[in-house]
């Protein structure tokens, strides 16, 4: 293709019955100040409304078989249909709080040795307290154009297609695969950058035993990635027991202690517990196994907070909303 007619950049969206969110953030990539995208939708098997509503929106649409699903294979193909010289990963279930999303996003680029740029996640009303503080942890209100590890979220990403060329996504992963790519890429001496004002709301509304499901398969993938990594029951005691305590200690300066005390206690166990019994695991994970951590049983999802106060350049949802009912 010319390079003349590519597109600034392609934004692969992996989707899976994503039907109460994929507008949203389908309408927020249309409402962006950078117009010159493509849209490349991976979907791996959906039975709702999801591509119906997809099909409304200039989007190209490639299809997974559900048995064949991986996070990492259902990038591969995304990556492999882009033809843009960036890639912007999303999750169908993210939406961009501001018009200049994509903009922050791909500004790092400027630099020739930044091969990956992460932006800024925050949950909404409906997401647990605990994930509003893993959110602020993880991912902070200020940028690093070149940070020390490789931690990144795929949910809200950037990367060189060039450099994906080299170093494709692991496809036997059970989670994790952006982390496993950001170490390689370090590796070859690249940069991982993370873009604070990148901002998208990332709706997490799981149940406790998703929740489980989520932590444990990505411990499975952690032990591949660092085989040298141990997480022991003395590891689960002691993260649950800190991690439970900061959470408590937050809410009650909040005086939110009395509505949130179950729900910390819950999700901080799940998520610990969920680590263990992903490292406590030994064998190869099953075909069955696979289809539990990537299709669990009632998964449900929802979106929070802001911290730029510039109005003129975020998104009014409720505009959109209106135009479609």
């Amino acid at each position: 293709m010319d390079n003349l007619r590519k597109p600034k950049c392609s934004i692969v969206v992996r989707c899976f019955n994503e039907e109460p969110h994929i507008s949203k953030l389908l309408s927020g990539i249309s409402q962006q100040i950078l117009k010159d995208v493509e849209i490349v939708l991976v979907d791996s098997g959906s039975t709702d409304k999801t591509l119906k509503i997809a099909s409304r929106y200039p989007v190209r649409i490639i299809h997974i078989n559900p048995e064949d699903f991986s996070f990492g294979r259902a990038l591969n193909r995304g990556c492999e249909a882009a033809t843009a010289d960036f890639i912007v990963m999303a999750s169908a279930h993210v939406y961009p709080v501001y018009k200049d999303w994509l903009d922050k996003l791909l500004s790092f680029f400027q630099d020739g040795k930044v091969g990956l740029v992460y932006g800024k996640q925050r949950g909404n009303e409906l997401s647990r307290y605990s994930e509003h503080q893993i959110f602020a942890h993880w991912f902070p209100d200020k940028s690093n154009s070149h940070q020390s590890h490789p931690f990144c979220n795929n949910a809200n990403a950037a990367i060189r297609k060039s450099l994906w060329e080299q170093l494709p996504y692991d496809e036997n992963l059970t989670g994790l695969e952006d982390i496993d790519w950001a170490k390689r890429a370090i590796e070859m001496r690249y940069k991982i950058a993370y873009s604070a004002e990148a901002e998208i709301i990332h709706i997490h509304d799981e149940t406790y035993s998703s929740i489980l499901n989520r932590y444990r398969r990505e411990a499975l993938a952690l032990k591949q990635i660092i085989p040298e990594e141990k997480f022991s029951l003395r590891d689960f005691a002691r993260l649950f027991l800190i991690n439970t305590w900061n959470d408590l200690l937050h809410a009650w300066q909040e005086r939110l202690l009395a509505r949130e005390f179950l729900s910390i206690v819950a999700f901080r166990f799940m998520q610990f517990w969920g680590t263990y019994r992903g490292f406590s695991q030994n064998g190869p994970v099953t075909n069955r196994l696979k289809q539990r951590f990537y299709y669990p049983n009632n998964w449900r999802q929802a979106s929070r907070s802001v911290t730029r106060n510039d109005a003129t350049i975020r998104i009014d949802y409720t505009i959109k909303a209106k135009e479609e009912t």
